[in-house]
């Protein structure tokens, strides 16, 4: 079952990783675009295979981390979506509304299925908190220093409160601060190699994601 579990979530993955491909290579996206103008044949942001690689692991590592469970969707969803605001704000350094606003609806919805299948009403109640808290500390981060932070910044930190919320306070707090550890190391990297000098700005969506990807993982390993 696992296996199936994993090989099913695997081609899902490569199947985003395509569609996700499209889309961001397609943005900015025009106002009155179609869901299938953006996913059909055309430019593309990245290279294949690289993404659809990528994307068809991350699934499969979500599937692994969750198994057959009423939570898998929501958190396939957030893989997906991951990937796709990524990858845009790597190339635009935005983190479009039309992107993170969606996911933020999309993500509650898809909870509210394991709160209503298990009764995690708790759980449900503590993501939605997780999204607010992480919204309010992130918005007084940008406020206090607006070139730090993006107001994109801010409304993805809601994104990912919502979903560590639901795993736990403690998923929360590393999510949270392992993003900005992983921009310090990339940085840091980045400045050995002279590819960027001090006052460079760096996208900081990919590191936040890159946070809650690991927190996800640990709080796997945790009682």
């Amino acid at each position: 079952m696992v296996a199936a579990l994993v090989v099913a979530a695997l081609l899902l993955g490569a199947v985003v990783g395509v569609l996700v491909n499209r889309a961001a290579g397609r943005f900015p996206w025009p106002p009155d675009a179609a869901v299938r103008d953006l996913l059909g044949p055309g430019p593309v942001a990245v290279r294949p295979p690289l993404l659809e690689v990528g994307t068809a692991l991350l699934a499969a590592l979500t599937a692994l981390r969750f198994d057959l469970s009423w939570e898998l969707p929501a958190f396939l969803f957030l893989a997906g979506a991951g990937v796709l605001l990524a990858v845009v704000d790597l190339r635009h350094r935005l983190l479009p509304n039309r992107a993170v606003l969606p996911s933020l609806a999309a993500g509650t919805a898809l909870l509210l299925l394991p709160a209503l299948a298990d009764g995690a009403w708790s759980a449900m109640l503590r993501a939605v908190l997780g999204a607010v808290v992480l919204f309010a500390v992130f918005l007084a981060l940008a406020l206090v220093s607006p070139g730090g932070l993006g107001m994109g910044d801010v409304k993805l930190a809601a994104l990912l409160g919502l979903y560590l919320g639901w795993l736990g306070w403690t998923a929360v707090l590393l999510g949270a601060l392992a993003g900005f550890v992983v921009q310090a190391v990339v940085a840091l990297g980045l400045l050995a190699a002279r590819r960027v000098g001090l006052r460079a700005e760096l996208p900081f969506g990919p590191a936040m994601l890159a946070g809650a990807v690991l927190a996800i993982g640990w709080t796997a390993l945790l009682p």
